[in-house]
């Protein structure tokens, strides 16, 4: 797992928003860690360009393990799979598609954005 801690830019950050880290720094289709306040999330850039920021906690495995999973898609909906369990979740969402017999369960969600070549996360701590 990579973490990426937050960085410094000199590109001003609107208020609410952490620059995580530059977009260069994710691969397309692959998960990357950040470590935000004590919280793991996970970062996924797809083709089109967007980048999707969830919970790293995968609550069928309790383990931080999300930005290894495999991202894929159903119907419209941009999805990763976790890496234990192979549940499938909607990265918009966080919505579990497939419990795979399990209780439904979701993953976090923060709203991400590509500005100046930093990705931005509007930041608040999971409650």
């Amino acid at each position: 797992m990579t973490l990426v801690d937050p960085q410094p830019t000199a590109t001003a950050v609107p208020e609410g928003w952490v620059r995580v880290c530059a977009v260069a720094d994710l691969e397309v289709e692959r998960g990357r860690a950040a470590l935000l306040g004590g919280t793991q999330i996970a970062l996924f850039l797809l083709h089109n360009g967007r980048v999707h920021a969830v919970s790293n906690f995968d609550p069928y495995s309790r383990a931080n393990v999300i930005s290894r999973g495999i991202v894929g898609t159903r119907q419209d909906a941009p999805t990763v799979a976790s890496p234990m369990y192979k549940q499938v979740f909607d990265l918009r969402t966080g919505a579990c598609l497939d419990t795979q017999g399990k209780e439904p369960a979701s993953l976090h969600v923060w709203p991400a954005a590509v500005s100046d070549g930093d990705v931005l996360v509007r930041w608040e701590a999971q409650a």
